[in-house]
């Protein structure tokens, strides 16, 4: 805009006038302001404290639901599992313990999942792979068994379960041979009573009636009072030509059976 003439009075100024009105928007347009940083404030607050206490109700319902496990209240310890993993949902051992609780109530289609979710966290953690390679089993799904206790194998060679669990699936999956391997190695590391029956059992399959009798009495000698190692022992001492002996081992089951 070109300069005006020198001598040519200056215009005068033209204030536009404030109303009531502007003042009060103006007002509200701060207050507004200050609502909004209060709220935002207010809410990570929240977050923050929220953040802060859910890892400690998440372990709160996880032991809650380790005690509900304990006691063979499946139902309920799977609510309890339900809310930690939703407060916490990295917490592996929720996983592994939900999946435990769902294969006490018989619910191994449900307990996998949960099993491999609780891998997925925590790669080398052998009791969910040893807790799936037994749902597996249970499912028939011999061959994931054989890869989840192998797996365990790897992370921990002295794990006589593993060697147990994947003796079991190869033996169904008609290879007895490799079977019988995995289950002495079992009873090398834990001669408990299940490992030489299992032991027995394979020798049975195998035609090797003497080892498998040195087995069942094993068995007897560690669980005096179960009835079915008293029948195995008594069908492979029939197998022998032991038949006064099979005789004595099959009355001796019955009477435990009808005790």
């Amino acid at each position: 805009m070109p300069d005006a003439p020198k001598g040519t009075p200056a215009r005068p100024l033209i204030l536009i006038p404030v109303t009531a009105e502007d003042v009060a928007r103006r007002k509200r347009r701060i207050i507004a302001s200050i609502c909004a940083v209060a709220l935002a404030a207010a809410a990570l607050a929240g977050w923050l404290y929220k953040r802060s206490v859910d890892p400690i109700h998440a372990r709160q319902s996880y032991d809650a639901g380790v005690a509900l496990l304990k006691i063979a209240r499946y139902n309920q310890a799977i609510l309890s599992f339900d809310r930690a993993v939703a407060l916490e949902p990295a917490m592996a051992d929720a996983y592994l313990m939900r999946g435990r609780a769902y294969a006490g109530e018989t619910e191994t289609e449900r307990a996998i999942p949960d099993f491999s979710r609780a891998i997925q966290l925590q790669p080398n953690d052998t009791r969910a792979l040893l807790d799936r390679a037994s749902a597996y089993i249970d499912l028939k799904n011999f061959q994931s068994a054989v890869q989840d206790a192998s797996r365990a194998i790897a992370v921990d060679p002295k794990l006589a379960l593993a060697y147990n669990l994947r003796g079991t699936a190869l033996r169904s999956l008609g290879d007895a041979r490799k079977a019988l391997a995995d289950f002495s190695r079992a009873v090398d590391l834990a001669p408990n009573a299940d490992n030489y029956f299992q032991r027995g059992a394979t020798y049975q399959i195998l035609g090797e009636h003497q080892n498998a009798i040195a087995d069942f009495s094993q068995v007897i000698a560690r669980k005096p009072d179960e009835a079915p190692s008293y029948f195995a022992r008594a069908e492979s001492r029939r197998a022998v030509g032991d038949r006064k002996g099979a005789e004595a081992d099959h009355q001796r089951g019955r009477m435990i059976d009808a005790r």
